[in-house]
């Protein structure tokens, strides 16, 4: 007991102070001094608890020596399972004992299974053997639980497992097949009564069962005849094969355990159990070592295998049947934005019977940008006018049954309200019977195929303001008329067809003509532009930020030979405008062309935009280019809302685009209008042609 206290003194120092290998040493001759004071279940518990680190770390000589004191000490105490479990490590490719030991042990382990009482082990005391003997005899005379369930994945056995599924993917009519190989490490051939699977799904533990019936005194079996016998150093192949069921299409079918089991319901029965596809405590590192050695493997015959180079599969996936039918999509990119673009689904069978039940889902593919799904409309008439109710993707489109061989077509319309790169998704499904092992199954086939498609804007269109003599306005004014100018730009790659065009104006604007479309049934090619020119005017507003003009809207559509082609409208918002009020505005009427020593008569028209009455200077500053007659300067009042008309006779002398007379204004009581303004309202050139040669008498009678 001194010795105990001590060791048990030193493993908590040394536990202090974190040394975990002393801390086992001290630990494993704890429970030595245990043994020998014939405390065994004290021994059992401290050799246990350091089985484990061992094993992790691979001390193969020391471990073997604990498992002996640790079945030592299960014999005395008559401890079937613990003898049995350390039994079967002993036996194994981990323990170091000589072949004559293993066999003892093996030899030991069957009469154990046979219901017997096992041979005495070596240097045990002689009056705990004799204890132990009446143990063992009131074992085997008792009729109690005679089946040991062991779960081998935290020790290392005699018998080693690895299951592999023969590929990682099934189709639903083809049989799922998977090998089990097992390997005994043991000295003698041994027999086994069953082998059993199980799999997540617990409906296919019956196609996987292997069972042999024997008696109990061919356990240790000397030949290697017998479909359960595993001979020493020899792999075992088991190879099983199964129907998957057609609701597992799309599911992983797993392998959860593997048992084996040794002895017989009569005596007794150890089922060794391998959690998922096999392996126990030194798999992992022996794998990871066999996987780093470039050790070249002898030649073995074709029927063997070498078990290094075995790999644990224990799952595969059941996917649906290979698909017999052809999809085509035909569509001619890239989409207009808006437009009902048309995509053209063929659907052909090649099956050989009929195929069941076919339904069609299209549109946008699903895990898109959310604002792509917002703006993008499915459906199945292109004559629809689609708006935001309409969905992205139509599920399950009912097409019916398809003969073998038959083509259906099947038109989808798509609008795009955005541009940008678009991924659509069109899967095909449908139902057709197949035969699989004999057995006639109901299987769902699919095919999908995508397609991106870029949409891209129509037409570009730009807006501009300008003035009655074609000058750019960045505002305009009040009641004064002004030209609002639209460019439609065409940058479809295929055929545009305008089909009309409408301005909207707002209620601040009103037209000065009749507002028409000049773009009538235009038909635009690529980088071709077409334009529109309106006449508006503004009333005076308080509003000096802007004030709204309206909409322009274009009907299209591509140009196609097919009537049915749906009209587009395109709304453009017209940009804002400012609008200021002027004292005076000053229109011109003069002719579009002079001549030379012709009068050219010129009257000018003085409008009073304000409430007051103006008072007035005109000048006129004479041009090298002509002769005029008139008030050359003069004062007038205008009343308000009036005009003065001013009436000029200009005597063109040059011929050419010739400057005219500059008229200059000059309000009292606004300094700030300026000439400058004034020269957006009246012409300042106009083109003098050069006289023409009279015809003289004499030359035309001589002709």
């Amino acid at each position: 007991e001194l010795i105990i206290t001590l060791l048990s003194n030193a493993v908590a120092q040394f536990k202090k102070y974190k040394c975990p290998r002393m801390k086992s040493h001290l630990m494993v001759q704890m429970g030595e001094e245990y043994y020998y004071a014939k405390d065994y279940a004290k021994a059992l518990k401290l050799l246990d608890y350091v089985m484990c680190e061992y094993r992790s770390e691979g001390w193969w000589t020391l471990l073997t020596s604990i498992l002996t004191t640790a079945l030592k000490c299960s014999y005395l105490m008559a401890q079937l399972k613990d003898y049995i479990t350390y039994s079967l490590e002993l036996l194994g490719r981990a323990s170091t004992l000589k072949e004559d030991q293993k066999s003892r042990i093996e030899k030991n382990l069957i009469k154990v299974l046979m219901n017997e009482s096992p041979d005495p082990e070596p240097d045990c005391n002689a009056a705990a053997v004799k204890a132990s003997q009446k143990l063992w005899a009131d074992r085997v005379s008792l009729a109690g639980s005679n089946i040991f369930t062991i779960e081998v994945q935290d020790f290392i056995p005699f018998v080693q497992c690895k299951a592999k599924f023969l590929a990682p993917s099934f189709h639903v009519d083809v049989p799922v097949q998977f090998d089990v190989y097992l390997r005994a490490d043991c000295p003698h051939p041994i027999r086994f009564s069953k082998l059993c699977i199980s799999f997540n799904n617990q409906d296919y533990n019956q196609y996987c069962v292997v069972e042999e019936a024997y008696q109990k005194s061919d356990i240790l079996e000397q030949s290697s005849q017998g479909t359960m016998c595993l001979v020493p150093g020899k792999t075992r192949k088991f190879t099983f094969k199964f129907v998957a069921k057609t609701e597992d299409v799309g599911k992983k079918i797993e392998i959860t355990s593997v048992d084996l089991i040794l002895g017989s319901e009569s005596g007794r029965c150890v089922i060794l159990n391998w959690r998922g596809g096999g392996g126990d405590a030194a798999s992992s590192q022996e794998a990871l070592q066999a996987a780093r050695s470039f050790k070249r493997r002898p030649r073995l015959p074709d029927n063997e295998v070498h078990w290094d180079s075995l790999t644990i599969q224990a799952s595969t996936m059941i996917i649906s049947r290979v698909p017999n039918i052809s999809v085509q999509l035909r569509h001619e990119p890239p989409a207009l934005t808006n437009e009902m673009y048309c995509l053209i689904v063929t659907v052909q069978s090649h099956e050989e019977t009929v195929a069941k039940d076919v339904k069609l889902t299209a549109g946008l593919k699903p895990g898109q940008d959310a604002n792509l799904t917002q703006k993008t409309q499915v459906t199945l008439h292109g004559t629809d006018t689609c708006d935001d109710s309409f969905p992205a993707l139509l599920p399950d489109i009912p097409v019916g049954d398809l003969q073998p061989g038959e083509k259906l077509e099947k038109p989808i319309y798509i609008r795009c309200g955005t541009v940008g790169i678009r991924m659509f998704l069109v899967y095909v499904s449908y139902l057709i019977n197949a035969i699989v092992e004999g057995k006639e199954i109901l299987c769902k086939c699919h095919r999908d195929e995508t397609v991106t498609i870029e949409t891209v804007f129509p037409f570009d269109v730009a807006v501009k303001f300008v003035s009655t003599k074609l000058e750019h306005l960045d505002r305009v004014f009040a009641d004064i008329p002004f030209l609002l100018m639209t460019d439609i730009l065409s940058a479809s790659p295929w055929p545009l067809t305008i089909v009309t065009s409408q301005l909207q104006l707002s209620a601040s604007m009103t037209p000065v003509d009749q507002l028409e479309s000049y773009v009538e049934n235009v038909v635009l090619q690529t980088g071709e532009s077409a334009s529109e020119c309106f006449c508006l005017r503004c009333p005076p507003v308080t509003n000096t930020s802007g004030v709204a003009t309206g909409c322009y809207i274009i009907s299209w559509k591509r140009s196609s030979p097919v009537e049915s082609v749906p009209v587009v409208s395109t709304v453009i918002t017209l940009p804002h405008v400012i609008v200021e009020s002027i004292p005076l505005h000053v229109n011109a009427d003069l002719p579009s062309f002079g001549r030379v020593r012709e009068s050219l008569p010129v009257r000018y028209h003085l409008q009073n935009k304000t409430n007051l009455v103006q008072d007035v200077e005109v000048s006129v500053e004479p041009s090298d280019a002509f002769m005029f007659s008139g008030l050359k300067q003069i004062r007038l009042k205008i009343l308000p809302g009036t005009q003065q008309e001013m009436l000029y006779n200009f005597y063109p002398l040059m011929a050419g685009y010739q400057q005219l007379p500059s008229l200059h204004v000059n309000l009292l009581r606004f300094p700030n209008f300026t000439n400058q303004l004034l020269r957006r309202f009246i012409p300042t050139h106009i083109f003098v042609k050069p006289q023409g040669r009279q015809a003289d008498d004499n030359s035309i009678a001589a002709a």
